[in-house]
Protein backbone atom coordinates (compact mmCIF):
# COMPACT_ATOMS: atom_id res chain seq x y z
CA UNK A 1 0.00 0.00 0.00
CA UNK A 2 1.10 3.52 -0.94
CA UNK A 3 0.65 6.86 1.04
CA UNK A 4 0.70 8.72 -1.99
CA UNK A 5 -2.50 8.94 -4.29
CA UNK A 6 -3.24 8.27 -7.98
CA UNK A 7 -3.01 10.80 -10.31
CA UNK A 8 -5.32 9.11 -12.87
CA UNK A 9 -2.10 7.69 -15.02
CA UNK A 10 -2.09 4.64 -13.00
CA UNK A 11 0.94 5.64 -11.14
CA UNK A 12 1.02 7.01 -7.81
CA UNK A 13 2.08 10.43 -7.13
CA UNK A 14 5.77 11.39 -5.70
CA UNK A 15 4.52 12.86 -2.99
CA UNK A 16 5.32 9.75 -0.55
CA UNK A 17 8.92 8.20 -1.24
CA UNK A 18 7.76 4.95 0.21
CA UNK A 19 6.61 1.70 -0.78
CA UNK A 20 5.01 -0.57 1.09
CA UNK A 21 2.78 -3.77 -0.11
CA UNK A 22 1.21 -6.57 1.50
CA UNK A 23 1.45 -9.95 -0.13
CA UNK A 24 0.58 -13.65 0.09
CA UNK A 25 4.36 -14.79 0.70
CA UNK A 26 5.65 -18.39 -0.60
CA UNK A 27 8.68 -20.06 -0.74
CA UNK A 28 10.91 -20.05 -4.51
CA UNK A 29 9.68 -24.24 -4.41
CA UNK A 30 6.17 -22.93 -5.21
CA UNK A 31 7.07 -21.46 -8.53
CA UNK A 32 6.19 -22.50 -12.16
CA UNK A 33 8.28 -20.47 -13.75
CA UNK A 34 12.00 -21.25 -12.77
CA UNK A 35 13.66 -25.07 -13.72
CA UNK A 36 16.60 -23.89 -11.79
CA UNK A 37 14.49 -21.94 -8.82
CA UNK A 38 16.30 -24.58 -6.67
CA UNK A 39 19.49 -22.23 -6.75
CA UNK A 40 17.81 -19.04 -5.59
CA UNK A 41 17.23 -20.65 -1.72
CA UNK A 42 20.84 -20.07 -1.29
CA UNK A 43 20.66 -16.01 -1.74
CA UNK A 44 19.11 -13.08 -0.52
CA UNK A 45 16.79 -11.79 -3.03
CA UNK A 46 12.85 -11.86 -3.82
CA UNK A 47 10.57 -12.12 -6.66
CA UNK A 48 8.37 -9.61 -6.58
CA UNK A 49 5.16 -8.82 -8.73
CA UNK A 50 5.58 -6.97 -12.74
CA UNK A 51 3.39 -3.67 -10.33
CA UNK A 52 5.78 -3.68 -8.08
CA UNK A 53 8.11 -1.83 -11.08
CA UNK A 54 6.26 0.37 -12.12
CA UNK A 55 5.40 1.66 -8.76
CA UNK A 56 9.11 1.64 -7.52
CA UNK A 57 9.91 3.41 -10.87
CA UNK A 58 7.06 6.33 -10.13
CA UNK A 59 8.32 6.60 -6.48
CA UNK A 60 12.25 7.10 -8.21
CA UNK A 61 13.64 4.29 -5.95
CA UNK A 62 17.65 4.60 -6.03
CA UNK A 63 19.17 1.35 -7.33
CA UNK A 64 19.99 -0.75 -5.67
CA UNK A 65 16.50 -1.51 -4.26
CA UNK A 66 16.43 -2.72 -0.65
CA UNK A 67 13.35 -3.77 1.42
CA UNK A 68 12.52 -4.86 4.69
CA UNK A 69 10.40 -7.73 5.39
CA UNK A 70 7.54 -7.76 8.12
CA UNK A 71 5.75 -10.63 9.52
CA UNK A 72 3.61 -8.46 11.81
CA UNK A 73 1.85 -11.35 13.36
CA UNK A 74 5.05 -12.95 14.62
CA UNK A 75 7.04 -9.34 15.17
CA UNK A 76 9.65 -10.40 13.44
CA UNK A 77 10.99 -8.99 10.28
CA UNK A 78 14.98 -9.18 8.06
CA UNK A 79 16.15 -7.49 4.91
CA UNK A 80 16.27 -8.28 0.99
CA UNK A 81 17.35 -7.34 -2.39
CA UNK A 82 14.85 -8.01 -5.56
CA UNK A 83 16.03 -10.37 -7.95
CA UNK A 84 13.17 -10.15 -10.96
CA UNK A 85 9.76 -9.01 -11.36
CA UNK A 86 7.89 -12.38 -12.54
CA UNK A 87 5.78 -12.68 -9.77
CA UNK A 88 2.28 -13.56 -10.17
CA UNK A 89 -0.15 -10.47 -8.66
CA UNK A 90 -0.32 -10.67 -4.85
CA UNK A 91 2.63 -12.95 -4.31
CA UNK A 92 6.10 -12.96 -3.38
CA UNK A 93 8.76 -15.38 -3.47
CA UNK A 94 11.33 -15.74 -0.83
CA UNK A 95 14.30 -18.68 0.38
CA UNK A 96 13.70 -21.20 1.94
CA UNK A 97 15.94 -19.93 4.89
CA UNK A 98 14.17 -16.35 4.51
CA UNK A 99 10.51 -18.14 5.23
CA UNK A 100 12.01 -20.02 8.63
CA UNK A 101 13.64 -16.77 9.94
CA UNK A 102 10.39 -14.78 9.57
CA UNK A 103 8.29 -18.11 11.39
CA UNK A 104 6.35 -18.13 7.79
CA UNK A 105 4.26 -20.58 6.07
CA UNK A 106 3.03 -20.44 3.01
CA UNK A 107 0.39 -18.08 2.39
CA UNK A 108 1.63 -15.90 5.28
CA UNK A 109 1.21 -12.37 5.04
CA UNK A 110 4.60 -10.13 4.20
CA UNK A 111 4.74 -6.24 4.45
CA UNK A 112 7.54 -5.54 1.73
CA UNK A 113 8.53 -1.49 2.32
CA UNK A 114 11.47 -0.19 0.47
CA UNK A 115 14.46 1.27 2.82
CA UNK A 116 17.82 2.69 2.75
CA UNK A 117 20.69 1.53 4.47
CA UNK A 118 24.48 1.93 4.94
CA UNK A 119 27.14 0.03 3.19
CA UNK A 120 28.75 -2.48 5.62
CA UNK A 121 32.68 -2.57 6.69
CA UNK A 122 32.47 -5.64 8.74
CA UNK A 123 30.17 -8.78 9.51
CA UNK A 124 31.34 -11.81 11.99
CA UNK A 125 29.62 -15.29 10.66
CA UNK A 126 29.09 -18.03 13.02
CA UNK A 127 28.87 -21.64 11.29
CA UNK A 128 26.37 -23.64 12.90
CA UNK A 129 27.90 -26.64 12.24
CA UNK A 130 31.08 -28.23 12.76
CA UNK A 131 30.83 -29.43 9.22
CA UNK A 132 31.62 -26.44 8.07
CA UNK A 133 35.68 -26.75 9.20
CA UNK A 134 36.26 -29.20 6.23
CA UNK A 135 36.40 -26.77 3.70
CA UNK A 136 39.64 -25.77 2.50
CA UNK A 137 39.24 -22.43 2.18
CA UNK A 138 36.48 -21.20 3.90
CA UNK A 139 36.95 -17.08 3.05
CA UNK A 140 37.01 -18.02 -0.64
CA UNK A 141 33.71 -19.68 -0.80
CA UNK A 142 32.00 -17.79 1.72
CA UNK A 143 32.95 -14.51 -0.72
CA UNK A 144 31.41 -16.48 -3.42
CA UNK A 145 28.54 -17.10 -2.01
CA UNK A 146 27.76 -13.75 -0.73
CA UNK A 147 27.18 -12.66 -4.04
CA UNK A 148 24.51 -13.34 -4.48
CA UNK A 149 23.07 -11.22 -1.49
CA UNK A 150 22.29 -7.59 -1.29
CA UNK A 151 22.01 -7.06 2.68
CA UNK A 152 22.71 -8.43 5.61
CA UNK A 153 20.55 -8.65 8.35
CA UNK A 154 22.11 -9.50 12.63
CA UNK A 155 20.56 -12.29 13.99
CA UNK A 156 19.47 -13.95 10.58
CA UNK A 157 20.73 -17.45 9.78
CA UNK A 158 21.37 -17.72 5.81
CA UNK A 159 22.25 -20.84 4.03
CA UNK A 160 24.79 -21.57 1.60
CA UNK A 161 25.78 -24.45 -0.91
CA UNK A 162 29.01 -25.63 -1.73
CA UNK A 163 30.00 -28.91 -3.10
CA UNK A 164 25.99 -30.03 -3.05
CA UNK A 165 25.96 -29.36 0.73
CA UNK A 166 24.20 -27.34 2.74
CA UNK A 167 25.85 -24.70 5.29
CA UNK A 168 24.17 -22.42 7.81
CA UNK A 169 25.45 -19.23 8.68
CA UNK A 170 24.38 -17.08 11.53
CA UNK A 171 25.18 -13.18 11.34
CA UNK A 172 26.66 -12.16 14.55
CA UNK A 173 27.91 -9.06 13.90
CA UNK A 174 27.39 -6.23 11.37
CA UNK A 175 29.63 -2.46 11.17
CA UNK A 176 27.59 -0.47 11.12
CA UNK A 177 26.00 -1.52 14.32
CA UNK A 178 22.51 -1.34 12.43
CA UNK A 179 19.85 -3.16 11.66
CA UNK A 180 21.28 -4.53 8.46
CA UNK A 181 24.34 -3.38 6.49
CA UNK A 182 24.10 -3.19 2.19
CA UNK A 183 27.43 -5.29 0.62
CA UNK A 184 27.01 -4.51 -2.50
CA UNK A 185 29.90 -2.59 -4.17
CA UNK A 186 31.56 -2.39 -0.93
CA UNK A 187 34.94 -3.81 0.72
CA UNK A 188 33.31 -5.91 3.40
CA UNK A 189 35.79 -7.52 6.77
CA UNK A 190 34.89 -11.39 7.35
CA UNK A 191 35.66 -12.56 10.67
CA UNK A 192 34.70 -16.13 11.75
CA UNK A 193 33.32 -17.32 15.21
CA UNK A 194 33.91 -21.20 16.28
CA UNK A 195 31.20 -23.47 15.19
CA UNK A 196 28.55 -24.49 17.28
CA UNK A 197 29.49 -27.38 18.93
CA UNK A 198 33.13 -26.85 18.34
CA UNK A 199 36.06 -28.20 21.52
CA UNK A 200 39.05 -26.41 22.13
CA UNK A 201 41.31 -29.64 21.81
CA UNK A 202 42.59 -30.35 25.35
CA UNK A 203 46.03 -29.03 26.09
CA UNK A 204 48.66 -32.58 26.84
CA UNK A 205 49.55 -32.73 30.43
CA UNK A 206 53.00 -33.24 31.41
CA UNK A 207 54.53 -34.13 34.62
CA UNK A 208 55.78 -31.99 37.62
CA UNK A 209 58.92 -29.84 36.34
CA UNK A 210 62.35 -30.38 37.99
CA UNK A 211 63.93 -27.75 40.00
CA UNK A 212 67.48 -26.61 39.84
CA UNK A 213 68.36 -27.58 43.40
CA UNK A 214 67.21 -31.43 42.60
CA UNK A 215 69.77 -34.01 42.87
CA UNK A 216 71.38 -34.73 39.25
CA UNK A 217 72.41 -38.19 39.69
CA UNK A 218 72.51 -40.94 36.51
CA UNK A 219 71.53 -43.78 39.13
CA UNK A 220 68.37 -41.91 40.71
CA UNK A 221 67.01 -41.03 37.02
CA UNK A 222 67.67 -44.94 36.13
CA UNK A 223 64.35 -46.88 35.56
CA UNK A 224 64.69 -50.36 37.86
CA UNK A 225 63.92 -53.12 36.14
CA UNK A 226 61.17 -55.80 36.91
CA UNK A 227 63.25 -59.55 37.72
CA UNK A 228 60.31 -61.25 37.15
CA UNK A 229 59.84 -64.64 39.28
CA UNK A 230 62.66 -65.84 41.32
CA UNK A 231 62.38 -69.11 42.52
CA UNK A 232 63.44 -70.23 46.36
CA UNK A 233 63.76 -66.69 47.32
CA UNK A 234 62.22 -67.73 50.63
CA UNK A 235 63.90 -68.13 54.27
CA UNK A 236 64.15 -72.34 55.37
CA UNK A 237 62.66 -73.77 58.25
CA UNK A 238 64.28 -75.98 60.99
CA UNK A 239 63.00 -79.04 62.61
CA UNK A 240 63.78 -78.09 65.84
CA UNK A 241 61.73 -74.94 65.34
CA UNK A 242 64.51 -72.47 66.44
CA UNK A 243 64.75 -69.76 63.79
CA UNK A 244 66.95 -69.92 60.51
CA UNK A 245 69.80 -67.68 60.37
CA UNK A 246 70.54 -68.88 56.47
CA UNK A 247 70.10 -65.54 53.97
CA UNK A 248 68.11 -65.25 50.66
CA UNK A 249 70.57 -66.19 47.90
CA UNK A 250 71.73 -63.22 45.98
CA UNK A 251 70.16 -61.98 42.61
CA UNK A 252 66.89 -62.39 44.06
CA UNK A 253 65.38 -59.28 44.93
CA UNK A 254 62.32 -57.95 43.31
CA UNK A 255 63.67 -55.26 41.44
CA UNK A 256 67.54 -55.34 39.46
CA UNK A 257 68.84 -52.10 37.49
CA UNK A 258 69.50 -52.59 33.75
CA UNK A 259 71.86 -55.04 33.10
CA UNK A 260 75.53 -54.56 31.95
CA UNK A 261 75.86 -54.07 28.73
CA UNK A 262 71.77 -54.00 27.44
CA UNK A 263 69.75 -50.85 27.13
CA UNK A 264 69.91 -48.32 29.72
CA UNK A 265 67.13 -47.28 31.57
CA UNK A 266 64.88 -44.13 31.03
CA UNK A 267 66.92 -41.01 31.40
CA UNK A 268 65.08 -37.88 32.95
CA UNK A 269 67.55 -35.13 34.11
CA UNK A 270 66.09 -31.68 35.63
CA UNK A 271 66.59 -28.59 33.52
CA UNK A 272 69.61 -27.49 33.51
CA UNK A 273 71.77 -30.81 33.24
CA UNK A 274 73.16 -32.31 30.25
CA UNK A 275 74.24 -35.86 29.72
CA UNK A 276 77.04 -36.62 27.50
CA UNK A 277 76.24 -40.55 27.46
CA UNK A 278 77.05 -43.60 29.43
CA UNK A 279 80.66 -45.14 29.62
CA UNK A 280 81.81 -47.59 26.56
CA UNK A 281 82.92 -50.81 27.03
CA UNK A 282 84.89 -51.88 23.81
CA UNK A 283 83.93 -56.09 22.68
CA UNK A 284 86.21 -58.58 23.23
CA UNK A 285 86.42 -61.29 20.56
CA UNK A 286 86.61 -64.81 21.93
CA UNK A 287 90.19 -66.45 22.90
CA UNK A 288 91.67 -62.59 22.34
CA UNK A 289 93.09 -63.11 25.79
CA UNK A 290 94.95 -66.39 24.72
CA UNK A 291 95.89 -65.17 21.73
CA UNK A 292 98.00 -62.71 23.66
CA UNK A 293 99.23 -64.50 25.93
CA UNK A 294 100.76 -67.42 23.05
CA UNK A 295 102.45 -64.71 21.16
CA UNK A 296 106.17 -63.48 21.89
CA UNK A 297 107.08 -59.76 22.11
CA UNK A 298 109.00 -58.54 19.16
CA UNK A 299 112.51 -58.24 19.97
CA UNK A 300 112.92 -59.27 23.34
CA UNK A 301 116.74 -60.24 23.40
CA UNK A 302 119.68 -58.06 24.29
CA UNK A 303 121.97 -56.51 21.90
CA UNK A 304 125.59 -56.99 21.05
CA UNK A 305 128.28 -54.58 19.94
CA UNK A 306 131.93 -55.33 18.35
CA UNK A 307 133.42 -52.50 20.52
CA UNK A 308 135.39 -53.30 23.81
CA UNK A 309 132.84 -52.60 26.82
CA UNK A 310 134.11 -48.67 28.35
CA UNK A 311 136.23 -48.53 30.93
CA UNK A 312 136.59 -46.00 33.62
CA UNK A 313 139.21 -43.07 33.14
CA UNK A 314 142.06 -44.41 35.35
CA UNK A 315 141.68 -48.24 34.29
CA UNK A 316 141.59 -46.97 30.47
CA UNK A 317 144.93 -44.89 30.94
CA UNK A 318 146.72 -47.90 32.67
CA UNK A 319 145.78 -50.49 30.28
CA UNK A 320 147.04 -47.97 27.63
CA UNK A 321 150.52 -47.57 29.16
CA UNK A 322 151.13 -51.15 29.92
CA UNK A 323 150.51 -52.56 26.87
CA UNK A 324 152.70 -50.58 25.55
CA UNK A 325 155.12 -51.28 28.27
CA UNK A 326 154.46 -54.83 26.62
CA UNK A 327 154.69 -53.57 23.49
CA UNK A 328 158.53 -52.25 24.36
CA UNK A 329 159.62 -55.12 26.13
CA UNK A 330 158.17 -57.26 22.99
CA UNK A 331 160.36 -55.35 20.85
CA UNK A 332 163.64 -55.34 22.95
CA UNK A 333 163.48 -58.76 23.26
CA UNK A 334 163.32 -59.09 19.47
CA UNK A 335 165.91 -56.96 19.20
CA UNK A 336 168.19 -59.10 21.10
CA UNK A 337 167.80 -61.87 19.31
CA UNK A 338 168.65 -60.43 16.35
CA UNK A 339 171.82 -59.58 17.80
CA UNK A 340 172.27 -62.91 19.05
CA UNK A 341 172.19 -64.23 15.79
Amino acid sequence: MFGGQDDGTGFFNARSSSFSEVYRCYSIAMMQSKSDKEDFNFGGKIFLPTSALGKLVALHIDYPMLFELNNDAKGRFSHAGVLEFIAEEGRVYLPRWMMQTLLLEEGSLLRVTNTSLPLGTFVKIQPQSVDFLDITDPRAVLEQSLRKFTILTKGDIISIKYNNKVYDLLVLETKPATKGISIVETDLEVDFAPPVGYKEPEPVRRGPAHTLGSSSSIEEHTVQHDAGFAPFKGSGQKLSGKASTSKAPAGTSDTVSAPEGGIPGALRLPPGKMFFGYPVVPLKKDGAEEGAASTPPSFGGSGQTLRAAKRGPGSSAGSSSSDLNKGGSSSGGSSKDRRDR
